[in-house]
């Protein structure tokens, strides 16, 4: 007979949990789910009366998950993707007036994302004529600008295509990614010894990398310019060079990731200013009923599952400035 469910145990004391855990600070949980700040203190309170012990240490700033705190935290995020795949069924995609909908997705979600999106799709969708694309960002850019595409999930360039309207998916930030080893204690520029491997000027990525680097001062000699981020990721980790990537890119580098360690961004003459590459949804301005609205939020939910959680485990520092956006 199963064991009976700890009395006093309630959702939002395992949401506050798996946010402050995530957060390491009241003020932002409170936050980040509408509470105020002595909300959130009792219910942590009370989550720790009812398992017999502390789970986070408030002495640290920010707050730190105490090693009983971690053994329950698995447990709570298990628990949470259970009831949040539940209620994603019971609120299933209502696509089904749909008659035709052409989509494009950035490169990046090729392997884990887009597949599972597609499948989403297709079951939501009766009768439909399906289009999925995938490619560059630049690329999906000029597409959906010539109306060939109704809507693409990819990186935000300068300005949104004209006639569309933009819903935020994640926040990707910049990060400094090197051979496995090697010191990064002297910054960017302390990175001599080995060349910087360039991303094509022609992506966004590339584009964005170097006006912050010309922001700050720092202009690597032009050997390597490369618009394949597993050739990217394999130089970086056999010892040929570094690079700047972010979370996301940092990720697809499938086998070659372990060889590769991550970093901040290193305080420069321009001193240390975060910059992220944002993904978002575009969809052409004439999309009415909220459909962007629901295959966006689909978007996200496959983000966190297969990006943004492990990008976390991995690289606990990067803390908010890699999250889901909605």
């Amino acid at each position: 007979m199963p064991a009976p469910l700890l009395k006093g145990l309630t959702l939002r004391g395992l949401e506050v949990f798996e946010t402050l855990a995530r957060t390491g600070s009241v003020a932002a949980t409170a936050a980040e789910l509408g509470m105020s700040a002595p909300a959130v203190s009792q219910q942590m309170k009370n989550l720790s009366a009812v398992l017999g012990v502390e789970l986070v240490d408030a002495s640290r700033r920010p707050m730190a998950v105490t090693p009983a705190g971690r053994v329950f935290l698995g447990q709570a995020e298990a628990a949470l993707r259970a009831l949040r795949a539940g209620q994603r069924d019971l609120t299933a995609l209502d696509l089904t007036g749909l008659s035709s909908l052409s989509l494009g997705v950035i490169e990046d979600f090729e392997n884990e994302v887009t597949p599972m999106l597609a499948t989403r799709l297709a079951e939501a969708m009766e009768q439909c004529e399906f289009v999925l694309k995938t490619g560059a960002s630049h690329l999906l850019h000029a597409r959906i600008a010539a109306r060939d595409l109704d809507m693409v999930i990819c990186a935000a360039g300068g300005a949104a295509p004209q006639g569309t309207v933009t819903l935020p998916l994640l926040a990707d930030p910049y990060i400094l990614a090197v051979p496995k080893g090697m010191a990064v204690g002297g910054g960017l520029k302390g990175l001599t010894a080995l060349p910087f491997l360039r991303r094509d000027l022609d992506q966004v990525m590339g584009q964005q990398i170097e006006a912050w680097l010309s922001r700050a001062g720092v202009v690597p000699v032009k050997r390597f310019e490369m618009d394949s981020n597993q050739s990217i990721s394999a130089l970086v980790a056999a010892g040929t060079g570094w690079t700047i990537t972010t979370p996301l890119s940092l990720l697809r580098g499938g086998r070659f990731a372990s060889g590769i360690d991550a970093h901040p961004l290193p305080e420069t003459g321009a001193g240390r200013t975060s910059v992220a590459r944002r993904i978002v949804l575009h969809a052409t301005s004439d999309w009415t009923g909220g459909i962007p609205e629901q295959i966006a939020e689909l978007a996200r939910e496959l983000i966190g599952v297969h990006f943004h959680e492990p990008g976390l485990e991995r690289m606990p520092w990067l803390g908010e400035s890699f999250r889901v956006v909605r």
